[in-house]
């Protein structure tokens, strides 16, 4: 019987790469008119929330928000959430409507066929283990806060290879700019995700996935000595959400 739900679980995952590559295609006309420059970006971002949605409904998944905190329209927030897997990406899209954000992200998904061309031409890539790299990234999210828009980080830098951890240390990147910036840092909870489709290969199945959009923690007046105030209170925050649902699903 194992052996049977991991091969159905291969084909599932296959699909998944399938899809998401058809859905790119269909979407590419659009998606190739809006890439080029920042005053098209909140129209790509459009497009790139209808490709989130097709692709995420399009694999079984579903959604339910269990807390939601409003969002100011059209303002610059940091955006913030734990990382179990790619859904993750889809996840962000779907959730936040009306506050077009960059990702930071790894720069390893550049190299997904199709998909990797769009990622490298509208996200801000990291390759984590080149110092370089990562202060390219600090100038790289500042010329776009700079231009009113928001940024997405997972701050946890990548998704933990034990599974049993509910949520892993948090890196500095995130909390640094919105300080710099004086943005608001909205933390976000996901839940369920590294079991419904993990990076692991065999295992996952369609969902629901719960989700919360917790309450905006402000960093006016703050500076760099309460950065590491502010990136305690993100992680207890969006840790005792998730440690909640882990407890639910065991």
């Amino acid at each position: 019987m194992q052996y049977i739900r991991a091969f159905f679980s291969i084909l599932w995952r296959a699909w998944f790469y399938l899809w998401m590559l058809i859905v790119i295609l269909l979407l590419s006309p659009f998606l190739l008119a809006t890439i080029w420059s920042d005053s098209t970006y909140p129209a790509f971002y459009k497009v790139a929330r209808l490709w989130a949605r097709l692709t995420f409904y399009g694999m079984g998944m579903s959604y339910k928000i269990e807390q939601s905190h409003p969002l100011e329209r059209g303002k610059s927030y940091m955006f913030i959430a734990n990382h179990t897997s790619m859904m993750d990406i889809m996840m962000m899209l779907l959730l936040i409507k009306d506050n077009p954000f960059v990702f930071v992200g790894k720069k390893e998904l550049a190299k997904l066929p199709i998909f990797g061309f769009f990622y490298k031409k509208t996200c801000i890539l990291v390759d984590r283990k080149d110092a370089k790299s990562r202060y390219q990234v600090f100038e790289s999210a500042q010329a776009k806060l700079n231009k009113g828009m928001s940024i997405c980080i997972f701050p946890e830098g990548g998704v933990p290879d034990d599974r049993n951890i509910i949520l892993d240390t948090f890196k500095d990147g995130a909390f640094r700019l919105a300080i710099d910036h004086q943005i608001p840092i909205v933390p976000l909870a996901m839940g369920y995700l590294k079991y419904y489709f993990p990076f692991q290969w065999g295992i996952g199945k369609p969902g629901k996935v719960p989700v919360a959009i917790l309450q905006p923690i402000s960093t006016a007046n703050a500076t760099q000595e309460d950065k590491k105030e502010i990136k305690s209170r993100a992680f207890q925050m969006i840790w005792e959400v998730v440690a909640d649902w882990e407890e639910k699903i065991k």
